[in-house]
């Protein structure tokens, strides 16, 4: 989306909550966008934000090389949040003192607001709120005065009214702090004065405008997986220019059981789609004949599916544009080190590479939005909800479910052990209800007895996770009954494997899929 007054910048420091602190703002109906701490002051004004927040980060504030925002951002005269480390580097930068705490603060603590102030406009006095910092402030910079404390912090809410400066030793951004939600929202509504009008509706409205404009007479090619993202990113673009609009589905034999036949029959029946199926299914897996590295495999995907997209493509007459289901997470997770301070966590397929390779200009209409912004984009653009809630899939396919090498077998082998974990997800009312389950083959076999005789087989993990939007997770805590019934479905009716394992790993430390 255009940058507007109606846009409150996150600068990342380094904070796990960055994507959190984004979210949040756009629950108050406002548009939000991370940046890196080192934007410049001249690309803030093109930015012309309403709002600016300073992050929290690992770092401490009077350490060599920490990381610090261009000081001219205070003269701008835009509202500005500092939280936690925001905090200290704005009462470091400004003439205040920070320095290692006497004690340190994690966890919840009680804290008292002190007086009026904008910033906790309509809450109550006595607040609970999530602290997780050892540094503090002593002393601060002229113009400032304390709105809130704790009993371990004095200065753990601060502000400069006449600059419209605040800053917040707290996280008002995790579910931690129950009232964090305010505190936001009167931040962006009555100090940055947004108007709160940023809905999904009004992103459809003004995609449809900027995809027409961008588009013109050209003519478009989304390469369509069936996921979310690439069917809410067509319903998107067919929506804005129709038959200018072509998908391309590639069958790299790297997907779930009857996936090819379901997204031609949505497509194609439902939406009119002219939709074309690449079948690449031995050309794929003879690329990725013995490799065992995930990375590696990653790339071999991305490679060949540009190989193969690119030769369909030549295919369809005056293609000017390439389209792509790109979505935020996907950006903002394979950002390297020294863009966004948060390391790249893996590489995506779908994220650069492409348009240079097949020399056409790019168009990514969600690229900008959280996994559950694009589900409610989906739903209004009249997507059924199978398509809207399906689970999320990686691009690289059952290829990163699949630990070691690959072959036709193993794909077999873990296609009908995913798919009872979908039907049984589904008989027990859970497959909407949580964010990712599926099943991983592992490269470990296991003695086990069936039919009074000894089996040596394969070993299959069930994985099932909730979150929001897929940057955090927690493992969900299904029935016993379901796990049983799950795992005597697999081993008695999928060839070849005799165990099956439960996965109690977290986002973070672990990363939701295997590889």
């Amino acid at each position: 989306m255009k940058a507007s007054n109606q846009t409150v910048l996150v600068l990342d420091f380094g904070s796990q909550y960055s994507q959190l602190i984004a979210r949040r703002i756009r629950e108050c109906n406002v548009y939000s966008r991370i940046v890196p701490f080192r934007i410049g002051v001249d690309e803030v004004r093109k930015e012309n934000p309403s709002g600016i927040i300073f992050s929290g980060g690992p770092a401490s504030v009077y350490q060599k090389d920490a990381p610090r925002c261009d000081p001219e951002i205070f003269k701008l005269g835009i509202p500005i949040l500092g939280i936690c480390y925001g905090l200290q580097m704005t009462s470091h930068l400004l003439g205040g003192k920070v320095s290692k705490g006497t004690a340190r603060e994690y966890g919840r603590a009680e804290l008292e607001v002190l007086g009026k102030s904008d910033l906790f406009t309509g809450l109550e006095e006595k607040l609970t709120v999530w602290m997780s910092h050892g540094d503090k402030v002593l002393s601060l910079p002229e113009g400032f005065s304390p709105i809130a404390k704790t009993s371990n912090t004095e200065y753990a809410a601060v502000c400069d009214p006449s600059r419209k400066i605040y800053g917040i030793q707290f996280h008002p951004e995790v579910v931690h702090t129950p009232r964090g939600r305010k505190i936001i929202e009167n931040f962006c509504l009555r100090i940055c004065g947004c108007r709160g009008d940023w809905t999904m509706q009004s992103f459809i409205d003004q995609s449809l405008e900027e995809i027409r404009t961008k588009v013109g007479k050209g003519h478009v090619i989304l390469g369509l997986s069936g996921g979310v993202d690439s069917a809410v990113a067509a319903a998107l673009i067919h929506e804005a220019i129709g038959r200018q609009l072509t998908c391309i589905f590639v069958n790299n034999g790297l997907l779930r059981k009857d996936e090819v036949e379901k997204v031609a029959l949505v497509f194609r029946k439902n939406f009119k789609i002219d939709l074309r199926v690449a079948d690449s299914e031995k050309r794929f897996l003879d690329k990725l004949a013995g490799v065992e590295d995930p990375e590696r495999k990653r790339k071999i995907i991305g490679h060949e599916f540009v190989e193969v997209f690119q030769e369909a493509a030549s295919e369809i007459k005056d293609a000017d544009f390439l389209a792509q289901g790109t979505t935020y997470p996907d950006v903002i997770e394979s950002v390297p080190i020294g863009g966004n301070p948060s390391s790249m966590i893996k590489s995506h397929h779908n994220v650069g590479g492409l348009p240079e390779k097949m020399k056409m200009k790019l168009v990514e209409p969600l690229s900008k939005l959280f996994k559950d912004e694009v589900r409610e984009v989906g739903r209004k653009l009249g997507l059924p909800e199978e398509i809207v809630m399906r689970q999320p899939f990686p691009g690289p396919g059952l290829a990163v479910r699949i630990l070691g090498d690959i072959t036709k077998d193993k794909l077999e082998t873990l296609r009908e052990a995913d798919a009872i974990v979908v039907e049984e997800m589904k008989r027990a009312d859970l497959y909407y209800k949580t964010w990712q389950s599926f099943a991983v083959l592992l490269p470990v076999k296991t003695v086990g007895v069936m039919g009074d005789e000894r089996t040596y087989e394969n070993v299959v993990a069930l994985r099932v996770v909730d979150s929001q939007d897929g940057m955090t997770a927690d493992w969900v805590h299904l029935p016993y009954e379901l796990l049983g019934l799950i795992s005597n479905r697999i081993i008695n009716e999928v060839r070849g494997v005799n165990r099956v394992v439960y996965d109690l790993t977290s986002k973070p430390p672990g990363t939701i899929e295997w590889e």
